[in-house]
């Protein structure tokens, strides 16, 4: 069959590209055509648009690019018409992907959501849609079960991908001696700093966490630094701060480090499940009453995918006025030096792992999409 599969940025070309691999074993002679990035292009297919080149993040830069925005969408709509697929396949991405949802449902395309938008935290209002325009919703967190049935939609949840993304990655039993000879690092334990993939997070966040460098002389901070950000701009934040830095390998750094400190988000979800302690952060831009505003507008008391998904706090929040040099410090002291509290945190983590379903996500998912199709 056909399949056409739209992603906006770097976890969801990870993870469809996963499922594009389970897809090929369910229908070997399957076509693909795809949004995405370079690892669904190794996957074989069609890349109409690398997601460099559709991620707008942010209001200004929205306003700033409208056009290009439109235009995208345009290509899109001709481009999936002229293809003309058994199903579309959308992950995550809201913005742009509800907009194609509705678009393909109007046209008789049949659409399935492969990891729902985070509508359970923000803008829950676009459940409509997704009850209008989406014929099957597949999702990664357990507790998205219970949102949907609260609107009265059917969903299925397979487990998380992110599983199988660790289970798999490359380096899985490289050791620390040869990490740190491979990227020319200090023989010093690591504190991993992952301060986003977008340059208004990290220059928000990276210089906070950089506060923190002198209190711990006997380890080396190395920042995870995203492949699609230069190192000038890195220079730019960081100055003559003692820190090191290594390129596309966050699972590699993380699987060395002792300790990580991570910017809220699908990193804090990756980093419990490759049972590194860390401490989460929180900025946002615009000040204090723009924080307030959004506070007010979410619908969790947690940030964190690990404290979400056990719905306790499993791992210490530093949200906006908390998230300075004394705190982060202060948790970072627990998390290396307190036995107790560092053995409870891993022994949670180990519980996360069990309620996600364990590794096979992506095979029981890709099982799910083909069988719908033949019915």
């Amino acid at each position: 069959m056909k399949y056409y599969i739209i992603t906006g940025e770097a976890s969801g070309d990870l993870h469809a590209s996963n499922l594009m691999k389970e897809l090929k074993i369910q229908d070997p002679e399957a076509e693909f055509r795809f949004w995405g990035g370079d690892l669904m292009l190794a996957q074989g297919g069609e890349l109409v648009k690398h997601y460099r080149e559709t991620a707008f993040m942010g209001f200004l830069t929205v306003v700033k690019n409208l056009g290009k925005i439109k235009a995208n969408f345009s290509l899109c709509e001709t481009d999936l018409l002229r293809f003309n697929p058994d199903v579309l396949i959308l992950v995550d991405y809201p913005g742009f992907n509800l907009r194609m949802a509705k678009f393909a449902k109007k046209h008789g395309i049949r659409v399935h959501y492969y990891i729902s938008p985070k509508i359970w935290a923000w803008k829950e209002s676009r459940v409509k849609k997704i009850k209008a325009y989406v014929d099957r919703m597949f999702t990664i967190f357990p507790f998205e079960t219970e949102f949907y049935q609260k609107h009265n939609f059917e969903v299925s949840f397979g487990g998380n991908p992110l599983l199988d993304a660790i289970e798999n990655r490359p380096n899985k039993e490289e050791g620390f001696p040869d990490f740190i000879k491979r990227n020319k690092l200090g023989e010093k334990p690591i504190i991993a700093l992952l301060a986003g993939s977008r340059k208004q997070e990290i220059e928000r966040v990276l210089p906070v966490m950089l506060e923190c460098v002198d209190s711990f002389p006997d380890h080396q901070f190395v920042v995870a630094a995203a492949p699609s950000i230069d190192a000038e701009f890195y220079a730019s934040v960081v100055g003559d701060q003692n820190v090191q830095f290594v390129y596309g390998q966050t699972y590699d750094l993380l699987q060395q480090a002792k300790a990580a400190v991570v910017t809220s988000g699908t990193a804090t979800l990756e980093t419990a499940l490759l049972r590194i302690p860390q401490v989460v952060c929180y900025l946002t831009g615009g000040g204090k009453l723009l924080f307030t505003i959004g506070k007010r507008l979410l619908k969790v008391k947690y940030i964190s995918l690990v404290n979400l998904i056990m719905d306790q706090l499993i791992v210490k929040e530093l949200i906006q006025h908390t998230c300075n040099k004394e705190m982060i410090t202060q948790e970072l002291n627990q998390i290396l030096f307190n036995k107790e509290y560092r053995i409870q945190m891993l022994y949670n983590y180990q519980l996360l792992n069990e309620k996600l379903g364990g590794a096979g996500a992506s095979a029981r998912f890709a099982k799910m999409i083909y069988e719908d199709l033949q019915r």
